[in-house]
């Protein structure tokens, strides 16, 4: 567990209700500008997987799903903790070609998570997942997605101002994207923690892009854990927002370029993850019967935090804290939902 701090002399810019309905407005204001910019349908989600089909995310390794039996089904299953794998798996169901994806509510439990004032034991994002030809599989075009995905965001920062004047005080999100690899930072600022060297350059650089997460770099640790069968590690990244109310960096989205089957395979000998060659999904994408994709997750207590000017997680979700968390806000005049 991660202390919970209340910034001095914080207070929330709308009150219970009318943060509740703001929520609710840029959540469609937001998915609605995502569809459209990417060429994205609205899709339904599972909230379990079952455990054997190797679906499920396992983020850093260490988290542990929670699982249960379904009797009548002789299944064993699991929470999500992420949608990665079957995203890819539905658009080769559903046949989609080229230029098309899809977005989906992605709900999860993360029951291993260290809360704090970003963190809690239930994740809700949008998931999305899109179809791309061998020739977009480049540095070129992962920009130009990160793009306009904070295009997306700027603009429901927009259109929510005009609805709430509050919010103007919310710094405005900028548009130019600074982009970064993960490898830069460590150059720059080698005595310093991946967290530490994130917070130095997004203060100066408010919306920043860092890239390549997930393999050792020259000092031989990763800047951050990424599971090796979703992601290509040479393709992906972190889109993070400068947050002026926590003062530090802020990521609202982990996303990139999905494994080809070259790259998945170097990428499961390197994490020693060589026992899921057999597994469903592996094997599929393996033998190269999964189409090509990018895609990722976007937070959405994350972007509510963000866009709302507010202090900690839990006062735009509902979920279970601590008692130090619960003492820390109710001193601050903090609601949590």
């Amino acid at each position: 567990m991660l202390p919970t701090v209340i910034p001095e002399g914080y207070a929330p810019m709308l009150n219970l209700y009318d943060t509740q309905r703001a929520i609710g407005l840029l959540k469609r204001l937001f998915e609605d500008r995502l569809g459209a910019s990417l060429n994205l349908r609205r899709v339904s989600a599972p909230l379990f997987v079952e455990a054997s089909t190797g679906l499920n995310d396992d983020l850093n390794g260490v988290e542990r799903p929670v699982s249960f039996d379904v009797p009548d089904a002789g299944r064993d299953a699991q929470v999500v903790h992420s949608l990665a794998k079957w995203k890819r798996m539905a658009l080769h169901r559903y046949q989609f070609s080229v230029g098309e994806g899809i977005y989906t509510d992605m709900n999860a439990i993360r029951r291993d998570e260290e809360l704090d004032n970003l963190h809690s034991v239930y994740v809700d994002q949008w998931d999305w997942e899109k179809v791309i030809a061998p020739r977009d599989r480049t540095i070129a075009y992962l920009q130009n997605t990160v793009k306009t995905i904070v295009e997306a965001l700027a603009d429901t920062q927009t259109t929510l101002r005009s609805v709430y004047p509050q919010l103007t005080t919310v710094p405005t999100i900028d548009r130019n994207v600074s982009f970064v690899s993960a490898q830069e930072l460590e150059d720059r600022w080698p005595d310093k923690t991946p967290k530490e060297r994130e917070n130095l350059w997004v203060k100066d650089h408010p919306t920043t892009f860092v890239m390549g997460i997930g393999a050792p770099l020259k000092s031989g640790k990763p800047h951050d854990g990424r599971a090796p069968d979703y992601d290509d590690w040479d393709l992906n990244g972190d889109i993070l927002i400068w947050n002026s109310v926590l003062g530090q960096a802020f990521e609202i989205s982990s996303m990139g370029i999905r494994v080809s089957p070259e790259s998945l395979d170097r990428q499961l000998t390197a994490a020693n993850r060589d026992y899921r060659r057999d597994l469903p999904f592996h094997k599929a994408l393996l033998n190269g019967e999964l189409p090509l994709t990018i895609g990722g997750g976007i937070g959405q207590s994350r972007v509510s935090m963000l866009l709302l000017g507010k202090a900690h997680i839990g006062e735009v979700q509902a979920s279970i804290w601590d008692p130090q968390t619960i003492e820390a806000c109710q001193d601050a005049g903090v609601i949590l939902l």
